[in-house]
């Protein structure tokens, strides 16, 4: 018998969809109601209904029946019964031609779930269904089927370039030549949504496609000139993405399609324009030939330089009038991750802290300009300098965003031309010193980043006078500007500024007490966005000048105001990582010099760590005291591995007093592998610092780290494999013989990788050399035993390695494990011979 809904349920649900909309409506009433009609096995058979039939009822209605049902399939449309699931599908497929926009939209949602759910091959008749609305002449039938495919190309492409049984062809052959079609339709919303729809599947590529690209090319020929915008800004989304994947199929059109791209970036909509202007990036990383490029280089740098100018509507412009005492929103406050601590793998952090704000045009043809000179180098000078200089001549306060878009400019180019610019690099860096004090405050803050481009130079002339005092000048000014009132220089000057101390080093010394002032004056004033930068500029700092911190004078300056910090901060408060991080510095750099400070520190760690390790495995997260957030722990890992970095042997008295030992050996078999990393890390730095710690509970450490060497998942887990591997030989040159049981294990798994070395990361291929060195030195005769194997591949890896105390160790195990080989061979010949 047919399902039908009971008049009172139908009721009783409408009744609590109407109050769900309501925005005065108590909502944690109303979601217990919801939970509790969950429990009945036909609820989402009611939604289905109400959705598709509730004709007298409004439309709000209507779609937040079918949001709720698309949320409810998604966790259990595996579940349902049989005969429900045909009957949510039987009402769903009318709606597809719904009069109202806001069904048919809602539908192709709820069908996607099913999809995804259930698979294509599980709803033959929904294939039937599309190819019927898309061959009506019924507009809403065509949107609401062409609707549904998009967002099915959206979540799923590879669903519909899939074999279905009982059919001659995949889905994506039937739809293709239909959405090609429909490029041609008079109505804009088919136009879109079929264009659209192929563009999901350009990275995909599937064989059908490829198959049709010359219909597929003329179709977009013909709508690149579409007099709505939205249909230019996909066709030029098609062209990006096909020299991303597949180049080859536009090289006979591609200077048209430069041209064109070239309009299109002048095009009167941002959008267009922004959408055309990730060409000039993508075809550069694509490396296609430079050549045909080159010639349009005098038109694209013009275009690229004007667009870099703010627009009227960008949201820099209100934020950037911000001075200090305005309090951050949340908006403000940026999503920060932390990266887990690795042994010799390239910090990977990225640079540009920007990339987390909204893309615009002037970003976008700013990083267009900067992969330009990667690639034409000084070539673009001619083109771009003059134009440069004009902008910079204005002295007006109207044009004060061509000024900025000039400086923006240089910064753009100050690496990909080096070389023609460093002959002018004096005058630049002279002529940019001033506008640190313009009165503009986003000119101040990109002459921050433009001079930060230009440290290398600015470093490299302190080697005579003029340059020398020009360096102090620069180092001054972006002191100066770290203290600016307007928060946005602030953040500009403290992040150039730490990038001047990476390419400093050293040469900051003389100057790190007048560094540690402004600085810390800047502590007292910071609001949590820009404190986030300054614990960077401050842990900068201390990676630069090192041990030259550890000046009782620059610590009375220093550690105050961190201390009193560090105990404000609550222990579940995410500002809490930055903090960790840049202590995490300054023990390394302090050594022995941080002691004084080392235990409240160490203990509060250990607290955090063990907090959330409850956190995460208690069925009430909330018994434990603070919400799980892996981060806490890693960040905390990564201090103690700074901690011991720096104290060596002392931090054994503090880890003697711990439950540290048991932690960590929880943390190395952790599930998620950045917990896995840092503690594995710092297994291998507590190594060196005190082995006969971790000596209760070595063998299974060392089993552990084993454990992540294996040969099928290091390539996904190559940091976590890296980390491993380095923990490993830190453990043999200290424990020698007692690695034994594992030798053969490790062995076993490294040998692949020198092997196939081309096919890992170097810092693992680095490691794994060392590590088997370090295994041959305190065991050689096991390693003699399959020496032969990769012999060749070891000592080319060792080759590449700079030289060091961990190379000469491998070395050490290299010439032991070959004196052990021949040896063996010797005694076997000699017994042979008396054996004769």
């Amino acid at each position: 018998m047919a399902w039908r809904p009971q008049e009172g349920g139908l009721g009783e649900i409408c009744g609590l969809l109407e109050q769900h909309i309501s925005p005065t409506s108590d909502k944690s009433v109303i979601w217990k109601q919801l939970q509790h009609y969950k429990q009945f096995s036909d609820f989402n058979n009611y939604l289905a209904f109400i959705f598709a039939h509730a004709e007298g009822k409004s439309v709000e209605i209507r779609q937040a029946a079918g949001l709720l049902l698309k949320n409810n399939l998604r966790s259990s449309f595996r579940t349902l019964d049989p005969a429900h699931q045909q009957y949510i599908k039987s009402e769903l497929l009318p709606c597809l031609g719904a009069a109202d926009k806001h069904i048919r939209s809602t539908v192709g949602t709820i069908i996607t779930v099913i999809v995804q759910q259930g698979r294509i091959f599980g709803w033959p008749e929904l294939l039937q269904a599309l190819v019927h609305c898309l061959d009506s002449n019924d507009l809403n039938l065509m949107e609401g089927a062409l609707a549904a495919l998009l967002k099915i190309c959206e979540d799923i492409p590879q669903e519909l370039d899939s074999e279905i049984p009982g059919l001659t062809e995949r889905p994506i052959d039937a739809f293709l030549p239909r959405l090609f079609q429909l490029f041609k339709s008079p109505h804009v919303s088919i136009r879109k949504l079929s264009l659209g729809s192929i563009n999901q599947f350009i990275i995909l590529m599937p064989t059908a496609l490829f198959m049709s690209m010359d219909q597929c090319l003329q179709g977009l020929f013909v709508l690149a000139h579409d007099p709505i915008a939205e249909i230019r800004k996909l066709v030029c989304a098609a062209f990006v993405q096909l020299v991303e994947v597949q180049p080859a199929v536009l090289e006979p059109h591609m200077r048209n399609i430069i041209e064109y791209m070239l309009q299109a970036n002048q095009d009167a909509d941002d959008e267009v324009a922004l959408e055309s202007c990730e060409f000039w990036s993508t075809y550069c990383e694509a490396q296609l030939d430079p050549e045909l490029l080159r010639e349009f280089l005098p038109h694209l740098i013009p275009v690229l330089l004007s667009n870099m100018a703010y627009a009227e509507d960008d949201e820099s412009l209100a934020d950037a009038e911000e001075d200090e005492s305005i309090p951050d929103r949340d908006q403000d406050l940026k999503p920060r991750f932390h990266s887990s601590r690795s042994h010799g793998l390239d910090d990977m952090k990225d640079d540009d802290d920007e990339a987390v704000n909204i893309w615009n045009l002037r970003k976008c043809s700013a990083a267009g300009l900067d992969i330009l000179s990667d690639v034409f180098g000084d070539e673009i000078l001619p083109t771009l300098m003059p134009l440069v200089q004009a902008k910079l001549s204005t002295s007006d306060a109207r044009s004060w965003k061509e000024r900025e878009a000039a400086v923006l400019a240089l910064g753009a180019i100050a690496e990909g031309c080096v070389i023609g610019l460093f002959p002018h690099s004096p005058e630049i860096v002279a002529f940019l010193i001033p506008l640190l004090d313009d009165k503009f405050p986003l000119i101040r803050s990109i002459t921050c980043w433009t001079l930060s481009r230009f440290s290398k130079f600015i470093v490299q002339g302190v080697g005579h006078q003029k340059g020398y005092d020009q360096f102090n000048r620069v180092l001054m000014g972006l002191l100066q500007r770290v203290l600016d009132t307007n928060k946005r220089v602030q953040e500009a000057a403290c992040s150039a500024f730490a990038t001047l101390e990476e390419e400093a080093a050293e040469e900051l010394t003389p100057h790190v007490a007048i560094i540690l002032q402004h600085l810390l004056c800047a502590f007292g004033r910071y609001q949590k966005r820009n404190l986030r930068i300054l614990y960077d500029a401050i842990g900068t700092l201390a990676d630069a000048v090192g041990g030259e911190l550890n000046q009782s004078r620059y610590l009375d300056i220093l550690m105050p105001p961190l201390i009193a910090k560090w105990q404000l901060v609550s222990t579940s408060d995410k500002d809490l990582f930055p903090l960790l991080e840049c202590f995490t510095s300054i023990a390394q750099a302090l050594g022995t010099g941080f002691s004084q400070f080392a235990e409240p520190v160490f203990q509060r760690c250990i607290c955090i760590i063990q907090s959330q390790l409850l956190a995460k495995a208690s069925v009430d997260p909330l018994s434990a005291g603070v919400q799980y957030d892996k981060e806490f722990i890693v960040c905390s890992l990564d201090l103690l591995a700074g901690l011991a970095e720096g104290l060596g042997s002392g931090i054994e008295s503090l880890a003697a007093q711990s439950n540290l030992r048991d932690l960590l050996l929880q943390c190395c078999m952790d599930d998620a592998s950045d917990v896995c990393q840092s503690a594995l890390a710092l297994l291998g730095d507590l190594a060196r610092a005190c082995p006969v710690y971790l000596h209760p509970r070595l063998s299974e450490f060392l089993n552990v780290a084993a454990r992540q060497l294996n040969p099928s998942e290091v390539k996904e887990t190559f940091s976590v494999a890296n980390n491993a591997c380095w923990a490993i030989g830190e453990l043999a040159v200290k424990v020698h013989k007692e690695v034994s049981p594992i030798v053969m294990t490790v062995v076993s798994c490294l040998a692949p990788i020198l092997q196939q070395a081309e096919g890992f990361n170097k810092s693992l291929v680095e490691n794994s050399a060392i590590t088997l060195g370090r295994l041959a030195w305190v065991c050689p005769e096991m390693v003699a035993l399959h020496m032969e194997h990769f012999m060749q591949s070891w000592c080319t890896a060792l080759s590449t390695i700079r030289d060091d105390i961990e190379k000469e160790d491998a070395f050490r195990g290299l010439c032991a494990t070959v004196c052990k080989f021949f040896l063996d061979s010797l005694v076997d010949e000699i017994k042979e011979i008396y054996i004769l």
